[in-house]
Protein backbone atom coordinates (compact mmCIF):
# COMPACT_ATOMS: atom_id res chain seq x y z
CA UNK A 1 0.00 0.00 0.00
CA UNK A 2 2.74 2.11 0.93
CA UNK A 3 4.11 1.71 -2.67
CA UNK A 4 1.14 2.44 -4.48
CA UNK A 5 0.56 5.88 -2.47
CA UNK A 6 4.01 6.89 -3.84
CA UNK A 7 3.14 6.36 -7.14
CA UNK A 8 0.03 8.33 -7.11
CA UNK A 9 2.13 10.85 -5.64
CA UNK A 10 4.54 11.01 -8.09
CA UNK A 11 1.89 10.13 -11.19
CA UNK A 12 -0.34 13.60 -9.71
CA UNK A 13 1.75 15.96 -11.49
CA UNK A 14 2.07 14.12 -14.66
CA UNK A 15 -1.42 14.05 -15.22
CA UNK A 16 -1.68 17.66 -14.32
CA UNK A 17 1.06 18.68 -16.92
CA UNK A 18 -0.87 15.79 -19.48
CA UNK A 19 -4.36 18.02 -18.96
CA UNK A 20 -2.42 21.21 -19.24
CA UNK A 21 -1.17 20.15 -22.44
CA UNK A 22 -4.62 18.25 -23.69
CA UNK A 23 -5.42 20.53 -26.97
CA UNK A 24 -8.86 21.95 -26.08
CA UNK A 25 -9.22 24.00 -29.24
CA UNK A 26 -12.52 24.20 -31.11
CA UNK A 27 -12.49 23.15 -34.83
CA UNK A 28 -12.56 26.71 -36.21
CA UNK A 29 -9.81 27.97 -34.05
CA UNK A 30 -7.96 24.84 -35.14
CA UNK A 31 -8.49 25.75 -39.14
CA UNK A 32 -7.32 29.43 -38.60
CA UNK A 33 -4.07 28.42 -36.64
CA UNK A 34 -1.80 31.10 -36.43
CA UNK A 35 -2.92 32.42 -39.58
CA UNK A 36 -0.75 30.91 -41.81
CA UNK A 37 -2.84 28.89 -43.21
CA UNK A 38 -5.44 31.04 -44.28
CA UNK A 39 -2.42 33.13 -46.01
CA UNK A 40 -1.58 30.06 -47.50
CA UNK A 41 -4.54 29.47 -49.03
CA UNK A 42 -4.85 33.13 -50.40
CA UNK A 43 -1.13 32.02 -52.17
CA UNK A 44 -3.28 29.20 -53.73
CA UNK A 45 -5.92 30.46 -54.77
CA UNK A 46 -4.00 33.44 -56.51
CA UNK A 47 -1.72 31.36 -58.34
CA UNK A 48 -4.87 28.58 -59.20
CA UNK A 49 -6.46 32.14 -60.19
CA UNK A 50 -3.03 32.99 -62.80
CA UNK A 51 -3.33 29.64 -64.15
CA UNK A 52 -6.74 29.28 -65.10
CA UNK A 53 -6.51 32.84 -66.78
CA UNK A 54 -3.56 31.51 -68.76
CA UNK A 55 -5.26 28.58 -69.61
CA UNK A 56 -9.00 30.28 -70.23
CA UNK A 57 -6.80 32.51 -72.83
CA UNK A 58 -5.25 29.98 -74.54
CA UNK A 59 -8.73 28.26 -75.03
CA UNK A 60 -9.53 31.25 -77.53
CA UNK A 61 -12.92 31.69 -75.19
CA UNK A 62 -14.16 34.41 -73.46
CA UNK A 63 -15.67 34.44 -69.99
CA UNK A 64 -19.61 34.64 -69.96
CA UNK A 65 -19.38 38.13 -68.66
CA UNK A 66 -17.46 39.12 -71.00
CA UNK A 67 -19.49 38.02 -73.70
CA UNK A 68 -22.97 39.48 -71.43
CA UNK A 69 -20.91 42.91 -71.33
CA UNK A 70 -19.39 42.72 -74.61
CA UNK A 71 -22.67 41.34 -76.95
CA UNK A 72 -19.79 39.37 -79.04
CA UNK A 73 -17.84 35.80 -78.00
CA UNK A 74 -14.53 35.97 -79.41
CA UNK A 75 -15.42 34.62 -82.75
CA UNK A 76 -17.95 37.17 -82.93
CA UNK A 77 -15.75 40.64 -82.07
CA UNK A 78 -13.20 39.41 -84.26
CA UNK A 79 -15.45 39.41 -87.50
CA UNK A 80 -17.21 42.55 -86.32
CA UNK A 81 -13.45 44.17 -85.43
CA UNK A 82 -10.57 41.86 -86.17
CA UNK A 83 -8.85 38.92 -85.03
CA UNK A 84 -6.05 41.05 -83.53
CA UNK A 85 -8.06 42.77 -80.91
CA UNK A 86 -9.26 39.38 -79.66
CA UNK A 87 -5.58 38.36 -78.90
CA UNK A 88 -4.67 41.98 -77.52
CA UNK A 89 -7.32 41.18 -75.12
CA UNK A 90 -5.84 37.93 -74.38
CA UNK A 91 -2.41 38.82 -73.86
CA UNK A 92 -3.25 41.12 -71.50
CA UNK A 93 -5.26 38.13 -69.18
CA UNK A 94 -2.17 36.06 -69.56
CA UNK A 95 0.72 38.83 -68.45
CA UNK A 96 -1.79 39.55 -65.72
CA UNK A 97 -2.43 35.64 -64.80
CA UNK A 98 1.75 35.68 -64.74
CA UNK A 99 1.48 37.93 -61.49
CA UNK A 100 -0.92 36.55 -59.91
CA UNK A 101 1.10 33.28 -60.12
CA UNK A 102 4.40 34.94 -59.20
CA UNK A 103 2.30 36.70 -55.76
CA UNK A 104 1.01 33.15 -54.88
CA UNK A 105 4.14 31.56 -55.22
CA UNK A 106 5.17 34.46 -52.74
CA UNK A 107 2.97 34.02 -50.02
CA UNK A 108 3.03 30.43 -50.06
CA UNK A 109 7.26 31.11 -49.19
CA UNK A 110 6.35 33.99 -47.28
CA UNK A 111 4.32 32.20 -45.12
CA UNK A 112 6.00 28.72 -44.77
CA UNK A 113 9.56 30.43 -44.01
CA UNK A 114 9.94 33.46 -42.83
CA UNK A 115 6.48 34.48 -41.16
CA UNK A 116 6.76 30.30 -39.70
CA UNK A 117 10.26 31.81 -38.11
CA UNK A 118 8.37 35.00 -36.65
CA UNK A 119 9.58 37.52 -39.01
CA UNK A 120 7.66 40.93 -38.93
CA UNK A 121 8.81 42.25 -41.92
CA UNK A 122 7.56 39.08 -43.62
CA UNK A 123 4.03 40.00 -41.91
CA UNK A 124 4.28 43.94 -43.29
CA UNK A 125 5.09 42.44 -47.29
CA UNK A 126 1.58 40.62 -46.57
CA UNK A 127 -0.17 43.61 -45.66
CA UNK A 128 1.70 46.25 -48.19
CA UNK A 129 1.26 44.00 -51.22
CA UNK A 130 -2.04 43.01 -50.03
CA UNK A 131 -2.85 46.59 -49.95
CA UNK A 132 -1.61 47.64 -53.28
CA UNK A 133 -3.47 44.68 -54.95
CA UNK A 134 -6.78 44.78 -53.20
CA UNK A 135 -6.62 48.81 -54.04
CA UNK A 136 -6.15 48.71 -57.41
CA UNK A 137 -9.68 46.45 -57.25
CA UNK A 138 -11.03 50.32 -58.05
CA UNK A 139 -8.89 51.44 -60.49
CA UNK A 140 -11.42 48.51 -62.77
CA UNK A 141 -14.51 51.22 -61.72
CA UNK A 142 -12.68 54.22 -63.69
CA UNK A 143 -14.11 53.28 -66.63
CA UNK A 144 -17.75 51.71 -65.25
CA UNK A 145 -17.07 47.86 -65.70
CA UNK A 146 -16.75 45.30 -63.37
CA UNK A 147 -16.87 41.66 -64.02
CA UNK A 148 -19.19 39.82 -61.52
CA UNK A 149 -16.75 36.88 -61.29
CA UNK A 150 -13.83 39.36 -60.28
CA UNK A 151 -15.94 40.71 -57.79
CA UNK A 152 -17.02 37.67 -56.40
CA UNK A 153 -13.87 35.80 -56.17
CA UNK A 154 -12.62 39.21 -54.41
CA UNK A 155 -15.36 39.27 -51.91
CA UNK A 156 -14.80 35.94 -51.13
CA UNK A 157 -11.05 36.16 -51.43
CA UNK A 158 -10.46 39.16 -48.93
CA UNK A 159 -12.15 38.25 -45.52
CA UNK A 160 -9.51 34.52 -45.79
CA UNK A 161 -6.87 37.49 -46.09
CA UNK A 162 -7.63 39.22 -44.15
CA UNK A 163 -8.33 36.92 -41.21
CA UNK A 164 -5.35 35.59 -42.12
CA UNK A 165 -3.44 38.94 -41.58
CA UNK A 166 -5.12 39.39 -38.22
CA UNK A 167 -4.27 35.90 -36.84
CA UNK A 168 -0.81 35.85 -38.07
CA UNK A 169 0.53 39.30 -36.48
CA UNK A 170 3.68 38.91 -34.48
CA UNK A 171 4.21 39.65 -31.08
CA UNK A 172 5.02 43.40 -30.53
CA UNK A 173 4.78 44.66 -34.42
CA UNK A 174 6.02 48.04 -34.89
CA UNK A 175 5.95 50.24 -37.94
CA UNK A 176 9.58 50.40 -38.19
CA UNK A 177 9.44 46.58 -38.82
CA UNK A 178 8.60 47.85 -42.38
CA UNK A 179 12.18 48.24 -43.52
CA UNK A 180 14.82 48.13 -40.39
CA UNK A 181 16.51 45.92 -39.54
CA UNK A 182 17.50 44.71 -42.90
CA UNK A 183 20.22 42.48 -44.60
CA UNK A 184 23.75 43.64 -45.88
CA UNK A 185 23.31 44.74 -49.09
CA UNK A 186 25.18 42.63 -51.55
CA UNK A 187 24.99 42.69 -55.33
CA UNK A 188 22.31 39.96 -55.99
CA UNK A 189 20.05 42.16 -53.51
CA UNK A 190 20.91 45.43 -55.12
CA UNK A 191 19.81 43.99 -58.56
CA UNK A 192 16.26 42.68 -57.17
CA UNK A 193 16.31 46.37 -55.49
CA UNK A 194 16.61 47.44 -59.20
CA UNK A 195 13.92 45.34 -60.60
CA UNK A 196 11.49 45.49 -58.16
CA UNK A 197 11.34 49.27 -58.83
CA UNK A 198 11.28 48.95 -62.22
CA UNK A 199 7.86 46.69 -61.49
CA UNK A 200 6.54 49.12 -59.39
CA UNK A 201 6.95 51.65 -61.77
CA UNK A 202 5.88 49.78 -64.45
CA UNK A 203 2.87 48.43 -62.56
CA UNK A 204 2.08 52.15 -61.79
CA UNK A 205 2.28 53.50 -65.14
CA UNK A 206 0.04 50.44 -66.44
CA UNK A 207 -3.28 50.96 -63.79
CA UNK A 208 -2.73 54.91 -64.71
CA UNK A 209 -2.83 54.35 -68.58
CA UNK A 210 -5.38 51.67 -68.09
CA UNK A 211 -7.50 54.31 -65.96
CA UNK A 212 -7.34 57.20 -68.77
CA UNK A 213 -5.71 56.63 -72.13
CA UNK A 214 -5.86 52.75 -71.83
CA UNK A 215 -3.74 52.22 -74.78
CA UNK A 216 -0.11 53.18 -75.90
CA UNK A 217 0.14 54.02 -79.74
CA UNK A 218 1.65 50.48 -80.19
CA UNK A 219 -0.62 48.81 -78.76
CA UNK A 220 -3.39 50.56 -82.09
CA UNK A 221 -1.19 50.05 -84.31
CA UNK A 222 -0.79 46.23 -83.56
CA UNK A 223 -4.78 46.06 -83.74
CA UNK A 224 -5.04 48.18 -87.29
CA UNK A 225 -7.93 50.45 -85.26
CA UNK A 226 -8.51 53.85 -83.73
CA UNK A 227 -9.61 54.30 -80.19
CA UNK A 228 -13.10 55.06 -82.07
CA UNK A 229 -13.18 52.37 -83.95
CA UNK A 230 -13.10 50.10 -80.90
CA UNK A 231 -16.18 52.35 -79.15
CA UNK A 232 -18.14 51.90 -82.74
CA UNK A 233 -17.62 48.01 -81.97
CA UNK A 234 -18.93 48.49 -79.04
CA UNK A 235 -19.34 50.95 -76.05
CA UNK A 236 -18.30 48.15 -73.70
CA UNK A 237 -15.07 47.12 -75.60
CA UNK A 238 -12.91 49.66 -74.12
CA UNK A 239 -13.76 49.53 -70.59
CA UNK A 240 -13.42 46.07 -70.64
CA UNK A 241 -9.81 45.91 -71.96
CA UNK A 242 -9.13 48.20 -69.25
CA UNK A 243 -10.17 46.82 -66.80
CA UNK A 244 -7.83 43.88 -67.68
CA UNK A 245 -5.12 46.47 -68.02
CA UNK A 246 -5.91 48.00 -64.42
CA UNK A 247 -5.68 44.50 -63.13
CA UNK A 248 -2.39 43.48 -64.68
CA UNK A 249 -0.71 46.64 -63.20
CA UNK A 250 -2.09 46.41 -59.86
CA UNK A 251 -0.51 42.66 -59.95
CA UNK A 252 2.84 44.39 -61.53
CA UNK A 253 2.72 46.59 -58.06
CA UNK A 254 2.25 43.93 -55.94
CA UNK A 255 5.05 41.68 -57.36
CA UNK A 256 7.90 44.88 -57.32
CA UNK A 257 6.41 45.22 -53.52
CA UNK A 258 6.74 41.52 -52.68
CA UNK A 259 10.58 41.50 -54.72
CA UNK A 260 11.12 45.27 -52.43
CA UNK A 261 10.90 43.60 -49.24
CA UNK A 262 12.21 40.19 -50.11
CA UNK A 263 15.62 42.33 -51.13
CA UNK A 264 15.72 43.88 -48.26
CA UNK A 265 14.95 41.47 -45.43
CA UNK A 266 15.21 37.74 -46.54
CA UNK A 267 17.90 35.74 -46.14
CA UNK A 268 20.31 34.22 -48.29
CA UNK A 269 19.17 30.59 -48.15
CA UNK A 270 18.12 27.86 -50.60
CA UNK A 271 14.44 28.77 -50.43
CA UNK A 272 14.84 32.52 -51.44
CA UNK A 273 17.02 31.77 -54.52
CA UNK A 274 14.13 29.23 -55.82
CA UNK A 275 11.40 31.60 -55.20
CA UNK A 276 12.80 34.70 -56.64
CA UNK A 277 13.56 32.23 -59.61
CA UNK A 278 9.73 30.71 -60.02
CA UNK A 279 7.70 34.50 -59.28
CA UNK A 280 10.80 35.67 -62.75
CA UNK A 281 9.53 32.96 -64.48
CA UNK A 282 6.14 33.33 -64.12
CA UNK A 283 6.16 37.19 -64.51
CA UNK A 284 8.61 37.25 -67.56
CA UNK A 285 7.82 34.12 -69.28
CA UNK A 286 4.18 34.99 -69.55
CA UNK A 287 4.67 38.90 -70.28
CA UNK A 288 7.15 38.13 -72.82
CA UNK A 289 6.28 34.89 -74.48
CA UNK A 290 2.59 35.95 -75.31
CA UNK A 291 3.64 38.85 -77.35
CA UNK A 292 5.47 36.75 -80.08
CA UNK A 293 2.75 34.13 -79.64
CA UNK A 294 -0.04 36.68 -80.53
CA UNK A 295 2.63 38.58 -83.08
CA UNK A 296 2.58 41.77 -81.34
CA UNK A 297 6.66 41.71 -81.60
CA UNK A 298 7.19 45.86 -81.96
CA UNK A 299 10.60 46.10 -79.89
CA UNK A 300 9.93 49.30 -78.75
CA UNK A 301 7.21 48.07 -76.99
CA UNK A 302 8.83 45.05 -75.51
CA UNK A 303 12.25 46.83 -74.63
CA UNK A 304 11.43 47.40 -71.11
CA UNK A 305 10.24 43.77 -70.75
CA UNK A 306 13.60 42.49 -72.51
CA UNK A 307 15.56 44.45 -70.48
CA UNK A 308 14.08 43.32 -67.19
CA UNK A 309 14.52 39.83 -68.32
CA UNK A 310 18.69 40.15 -68.59
CA UNK A 311 18.38 42.24 -65.55
CA UNK A 312 16.58 39.31 -63.75
CA UNK A 313 18.73 36.59 -65.32
CA UNK A 314 22.10 38.04 -64.26
CA UNK A 315 20.54 39.39 -60.67
CA UNK A 316 19.63 35.71 -60.36
CA UNK A 317 22.79 34.06 -60.88
CA UNK A 318 24.21 36.55 -58.87
CA UNK A 319 22.17 35.66 -56.00
CA UNK A 320 23.00 32.44 -56.34
CA UNK A 321 26.67 32.44 -56.58
CA UNK A 322 26.00 34.62 -52.87
CA UNK A 323 23.60 31.76 -51.71
CA UNK A 324 26.58 29.16 -52.17
CA UNK A 325 28.92 31.33 -51.20
CA UNK A 326 27.08 32.25 -48.00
Amino acid sequence: MASLGACDVMTAPLLAILRFMRDDRGLLEALLSDGRFLLSITGLILALSGGFAIFQSLTGYFLPQDVHALGFDARQLAAAANIRVVHFMFHDRVAFGGTLLAIGFAYWYLAEFPLRAGDAWAWWTYCVSGLCGFASFLAYLSYGYLDTWHGIATLFLLPVFLIGIWRARPAGIHLHDLWLPGQCLSAGRWGLFFLAGSMIAAGATIVVVGMTRVFVPQDLVFMRLTFADLQNVSPRLVPVIAHDRAGFGGGLVSTGVILLFLARHAPLTRSFVQIVTLMGLAGFGTAIGVHPAIGYTDFMHLAPAYFGALAFGATLLRLAAEQKAN
